[in-house]
C-alpha cells in the first residue's frame, strides 16, 4: 500500500485538506494518507522545510510527500517534483525541501507541467488540491515520474545561517525552529558540536544571548522543573528548554535569536 504525506499551513478548520484528500482518493483510493501537520505557521517555509526534514527519515522508499506552504500561489512559481532516496516530495519551488535537499541524495528534479494529470479546472489559489494532490494520486498508484514533466536542474534553496565557529573555540548559532512545548531548537547539530571541541564538549556552557544557561544535559529531568536547561534533542541539534516549561514564552524567544556555546 502506497503511502501520501501530507505537510500544509492550511489549519484544521476549514475544508481544504479535506478537498486534498478527497481528490487524492478519487485518483488512489487504498493509499495510506498520513497527516504530518496542517498547523505550519501560515506562509512559515523554513518552519515546513524543518518538519519536512524531521519526518523524512521515518518513512519507507516509495513514500510521496506533499508539502504545501505557498505564499506564491498563482504566480510564475514551479512546482516541483523531487526524489531523494526513495522517497518523492512534491512541493513548491520556494525552499520548502531545503533541509531535505541538504542532507539526502537527490535522484531526480523534475517541474510540473503536465496539465493532462491537473484537475481539470485549475484554482489559481489552490494548487495543493487542483495539482499536487492528483499527481500525488497518481504517483502513488505506480505511474512514472517521467510522466509529471521534464526534468531541471537547479531548485530554490532558502539561504538559511549555518553555525560560526567563535574564536574562543566555541560555536555560535541561532533559533531556527520553536516546536509545540516551546523548545527553542537550534541550527547546531551533535556533530557541529563534537567538532568544535573533540572528547570535550561538556566543557561548553550553551547560553540564549546573554542568558547563561549551563552545560549540555542529557535530558529535560536534569533540571528541576521549572529550571532552563540545553540538551541535544531528538533532531539532533541543540535545544534549549525549561522543564515542564515554555522556553519561548519565558525567554521571549524566536527564530533567529543567537544560541551559542563557549
Amino acid at each position: 500500500m502506497s503511502i501520501i504525506t501530507l505537510t500544509t499551513d492550511f489549519g484544521e478548520a476549514d475544508h481544504y485538506i479535506a478537498c486534498m484528500k478527497g481528490v487524492i482518493l478519487q485518483h488512489a483510493p487504498t493509499v495510506r494518507i498520513v497527516d504530518v501537520t496542517h498547523v505550519i505557521q501560515p506562509h512559515d517555509v523554513v518552519h515546513c522545510a524543518f518538519v519536512l526534514r524531521q519526518v523524512f527519515d521515518y518513512f519507507p522508499e516509495g513514500t510521496i510527500h506533499v508539502a504545501v506552504v505557498d505564499p506564491g500561489v498563482g504566480t510564475a512559481r514551479r512546482l516541483l517534483a523531487v526524489r531523494y532516496d526513495g522517497q518523492t516530495v512534491l512541493a513548491p519551488d520556494n525552499g520548502l525541501v531545503s533541509l531535505v535537499h541538504r542532507d539526502f541524495v537527490m535522484e531526480e528534479l523534475r517541474v510540473i507541467q503536465n496539465t493532462r494529470l491537473f484537475h481539470q479546472e485549475v484554482s489559481a489559489t489552490f494548487h495543493g488540491r487542483d495539482i499536487l494532490a492528483p499527481v500525488a494520486g497518481d504517483l502513488a498508484q505506480g505511474m512514472s515520474l517521467d510522466n509529471v514533466g521534464p526534468i531541471i536542474s537547479q531548485l530554490e534553496i532558502l539561504n538559511l545561517e549555518r553555525p560560526t565557529p567563535l574564536p574562543n573555540g566555541g560555536i555560535e548559532g541561532q533559533v531556527l525552529y520553536v516546536d509545540h512545548f516551546g523548545n527553542l531548537i537550534s541550527n547546531i547539530s551533535q556533530a557541529d558540536v563534537e567538532a568544535a571541541a573533540p572528547g570535550n564538549t561538556h566543557l561548553f556552557n550553551v547560553h540564549v544571548g546573554p542568558l547563561r544557561v549551563g552545560p549540555l544535559r542529557a535530558t529535560y529531568a536534569a533540571v528541576a522543573p521549572g529550571e532552563i536547561v540545553a540538551v541535544i534533542g531528538s533532531t539532533g541539534m541543540v535545544e534549549v528548554a525549561i522543564n515542564q516549561g515554555n522556553a519561548a514564552d519565558q525567554l521571549r524567544a524566536t527564530p533567529g535569536n543567537v544560541i551559542a556555546l563557549h
